[in-house]
């Protein structure tokens, strides 16, 4: 009975945020209030429905019903709840829904939070994010239903895959998805002021903290993400360049370009096109992630599902998505004014230039994510497009943006003059000069790679010191400034860990027996031996090394190798000593004799400086955005807030 309940919850919602999608639309262009009024219950009744049906999968999976398909293919009963209750989104037909939930939700707290907007405003918005819904509900309800049931049921479950079980699944994807999904509500604000034709202020202030907010779960989720594949598949790496990765990092750098650019068209009037587009483009590139996942295209540690169906609908829906919006855009592009003027100096210039960077670095990513598909589709061979050409391309490209980040605060708007710019940073410059050339040594070994990425890091720091001392000594500066400083500081810290773990890392491959010590960055690994334990569905071959520095016994690391019941492939469990300026870390590889307690094993072990620096780094960042998006200025109610009538839509 729940399944059904959840399956007719799915189709009311279906009809509801069609009734949202339309109606509002057609009330505020024929100037019917009543209809205007329908957008905010409507998006309440479709998200309580929708939330209602979520519910009612996860009881489906938290009770065991094997009669459900999805989660028989997905879950079993030893597992433990904690899984049980993740695996609701574990599989393609449940995260879909996961999906469709945080749209409705994303649709209810713009619908609660943005009562200081204008009546019709707000209307259009939830009328865009009610149209893409009706889109996803149409998906899941055709071809992805997660309730169909299979008669008789199964006595157990086949389980969820073993990678996935892991604390990871339960907050990588739901913020992962927040800041997707979050892009929506981005685009809904320019699709809805291109249908009023107000492209002006205003609505870059309206639009900036819903950007932001999305842009900080965006960030999280693709920085829990990269931890978790770091200390779960045992190979020691931050980020892989997987074209999935690929899909959630390419609407990070547009939905960072856009940030910027509503700066501009907030403060200045200007980049109202650039604007537009960005937040068209950061939404059309959630969707090109979700045909890459769930399309069967290509193969992946996270992608959901082989069916070509489905990745023919959301090639249709993303058709629809972009062709739709550009030609709404095209339309009304040439009504736009071009706002305000500026010279070739000017913070203007310098934050165009950063934008030009960002989209430069999103298609040389493009590029190499969907090359080898187009050559596969068009049968010329198959080729691998990995990690050499990434770094070749995309590192170049970010170089003059770092040096950016320390010039655009210190220019004024509209004209700048290049002779004070430079009066004001040349003790940055200083900086730069000494980390670059002294940091290094230091660190061991002088390599360009990491002096260039040091003095660009003592560059930014000491320019943040110094815009912080100027505009303190002009008044208190606002949220959004400080969240600014602290985001730069994070990027900041994000390439001192990047450049140092890149360079510096040591990593060893060895064959040892208990008794045997290995050596690497100034630690001893001695390895005592392993022994077996039983976890709640899994059999665990789990080692003991004292990890000795100097002779003292720092910690014992127990890293593990896990044989699920369910499946037949072993998982790699690391054993990590992380401090702030360094990870140990030792993996088990396979067992190289009949005797796993007390026989040989392969064994690799790290030293990574300042590699949690790079999360950390993600974290500066992301707390930088959520104090930006509560400045105060974005709360202030607007003057025409009086109720809609028929007269004031008129």
């Amino acid at each position: 009975m729940i399944p059904e309940l959840g399956h007719f919850a799915l189709i009311l919602a279906f009809f509801v945020t069609l009734v949202q999608g339309v109606l509002p639309l057609l009330g505020a262009q024929r100037n019917r209030a009543e209809w205007v009024a329908v957008a905010r219950p409507a998006t309440a009744a479709a998200f309580l429905l929708v939330a209602f049906s979520f519910a009612c999968l996860t009881w489906v999976f938290y009770t065991n019903d094997f009669t459900v398909q999805y989660a028989a293919a997905h879950s079993n009963t030893q597992m433990p709840t904690m899984y049980r209750v993740s695996a609701v989104w574990g599989g393609h037909e449940g995260s879909l829904l996961l999906w469709v939930l945080m749209l409705t939700g994303w649709a209810m707290t713009v619908a609660l939070f943005s009562r200081q907007l204008p009546e019709v405003m707000v209307a259009r918005v939830l009328a865009v994010l009610g149209l893409v819904a009706v889109g996803l509900l149409a998906f899941v309800l055709l071809t992805s239903n997660p309730f169909d049931r299979m008669l008789p049921g199964a006595e157990e479950g086949r389980s969820l895959n073993p990678l996935l079980q892991d604390p990871g699944l339960v907050y990588h994807p739901p913020l992962l998805y927040m800041g997707y999904v979050g892009m929506s509500v981005v685009f809904a604000f320019a699709i809805a002021a291109l249908l009023a034709g107000q492209l002006d202020a205003a609505w870059a202030r309206w639009s900036r903290p819903w950007t932001t907010v999305a842009w900080v779960f965006l960030t999280l989720g693709i920085a829990l993400g990269s931890w978790w594949a770091y200390y779960e598949l045992g190979w020691g790496g931050w980020w892989f360049w997987d074209p999935v990765e690929n899909a959630s990092f390419m609407p990070w750098l547009v939905a960072t370009a856009l940030i910027h650019s509503l700066a501009v068209t907030e403060k200045r009037g200007s980049f109202k096109n650039w604007t537009v587009l960005l937040a068209i483009a950061a939404f059309s590139l959630s969707l090109l992630g979700t045909f890459l996942v769930r399309s069967g295209v290509l193969t992946s540690v996270h992608a959901f599902a082989t069916d070509p169906r489905r990745g023919i609908f959301i090639l249709m829906l993303l058709a629809i998505v972009v062709g739709g919006s550009l030609f709404l855009f095209a339309l009304r592009a040439p009504k736009v004014s071009l706002g305000g003027r500026f010279e070739l100096v000017s913070r203007e210039t310098f934050l165009l230039i950063n934008n030009v960077l960002l989209v430069v670095a999103c298609g040389a990513v493009l590029l190499g994510t969907l090359y080898p598909l187009i050559v596969d589709a068009f049968g010329l061979g198959k080729i691998s497009v990995g990690p050499p050409y990434f770094n070749a391309v995309f590192v170049p490209i970010m170089l003059p943006l770092l040096v950016l980040v320390a010039i655009g605060p210190v220019a004024r708007w509209k004209q700048a003059d290049l002779k004070t710019i430079l009066f004001k940073l040349w003790p940055a410059a200083v900086a730069a000069v000494i980390a670059g050339v002294a940091l290094p040594m230091l660190a061991g070994a002088w390599h360009a790679y990491v002096a260039i990425a040091l003095a660009l890091v003592g560059w930014m720091v000491a320019a943040l010191v110094l815009q912080t001392i100027e505009r303190m000594k002009a008044g208190t500066p606002t949220a959004s400034w400080w969240g600014m400083q602290l985001a730069h500081f994070g990027l900041a810290a994000f390439v001192v860990g990047v450049a140092m773990v890149g360079t510096y890392q040591e990593e060893r491959d060895v064959r040892m027996e208990p008794g045997d010590t290995v050596s690497v960055g100034g630690y001893n690994f001695k390895f005592n031996g392993v022994h077996l334990a039983d976890g709640p569905n899994y059999r665990a071959s789990v080692g003991s090394f004292d990890l000795v520095k100097d002779g003292k016994l720092e910690r014992i690391l127990h890293p593990e190798k896990r044989d699920y019941q369910s499946s037949s492939m072993p998982m790699t469990e690391a054993a990590i000593d992380a401090s702030l300026t360094r990870d140990v870390y030792v993996s088990l590889g396979e067992p190289l004799t009949p005797d796993r307690e007390n026989g040989a094993w392969a064994v690799r072990v790290y030293f990574k400086p300042f590699v949690d620096w790079i999360w950390g780094g993600c974290f500066l960042m992301a707390l930088g955005g959520l104090i930006a998006a509560g400045d105060r200025r974005y709360r202030l109610r607007v003057k025409a807030s009086a109720p809609v009538t028929a007269g004031a839509l008129a």
